[in-house]
């Protein structure tokens, strides 16, 4: 799923299910890694909406997607985090770190006129 943000591209990226953990990191982590390299794209957004518990692995690879992200001179964002995951992130302090917002129709707020091909 790829949204054009002003000619930019961004790409929106889903944990494949509710759970972010040691389970389903390793995937996720791989998509976040997909999306981040690829050619052309400045920013990536991931969608936390469906997931309702998370780990110290699925922290993990978020923060490596933002370290990778912030190697290539890219963005990286969450959004849709449930009250429970927001816990999570507040508790490990990584609510400091990330970019959050609401959902991705205020990410695309934020970022001016955008084009949305879903």
């Amino acid at each position: 799923m790829q949204t054009l943000l002003a000619q930019k591209p961004i790409t929106v990226i889903r944990p494949p299910l509710d759970h972010l953990n040691a389970a389903t990191s390793g995937e996720f982590g791989r998509q976040l890694t997909t999306a981040i390299a690829a050619p052309g794209v400045v920013a990536v957004l991931a969608d936390l909406g469906e997931v309702t518990f998370i780990d110290s692995a699925g922290l993990m690879a978020l923060v490596s997607g933002l370290k990778q992200a912030k190697k290539m001179q890219r963005s990286f964002s969450i959004c849709s985090v449930s009250a429970g995951i927001r816990m999570v992130l507040e508790l490990s302090q990584l609510d400091r770190v990330f970019e959050i917002f609401e959902n991705v129709e205020s990410f695309q707020a934020s970022n001016c006129s955008v084009k949305t091909d879903w």
